[in-house]
């Protein structure tokens, strides 16, 4: 039997910008994503801690180091420049990856620089 489990979180990651005139996703720098193992095109859910709009999208990487990151399209539209959000991506673990699986977070500052996994 598989179980949905947390695989990926960044935590109270910054919005620095919202792009309407996009086709859609979420543009997030590739520092972050490398530190939970995420990838270009992986689903997300993003929680907006601020009016707790919760929705899923793909990702698109951004430049490292750049502190991006950037709602496109459609999503632009649930959340505003400088809200906080939670990223989490989820796994299908049989039952004996769920013995020893541990989930990798990423903390941000207010910059969207890593502070701690």
């Amino acid at each position: 039997m598989l179980n949905e489990f947390l695989y990926a979180k960044i935590h109270r990651a910054t919005v620095t910008e919202a792009c309407l005139d996009y086709v859609g996703s979420i543009t997030i720098d590739k520092t972050l994503l490398d530190s939970v193992c995420l990838k270009e095109n992986q689903k997300v859910e993003i929680l907006n801690i601020n009016n707790g709009e919760r929705f899923s999208t793909y990702i698109i990487e951004g430049k490292a180091n750049s502190g991006i990151i950037c709602l496109n399209g459609a999503a632009a539209r649930k959340v505003q420049v400088k809200d906080k959000i939670i990223i989490v991506a989820y796994a299908l673990l049989n039952q004996e990856e769920q013995k020893t699986f541990k989930p990798k977070i990423a903390h941000v500052d207010e910059n969207n620089k890593l502070i701690n996994l």
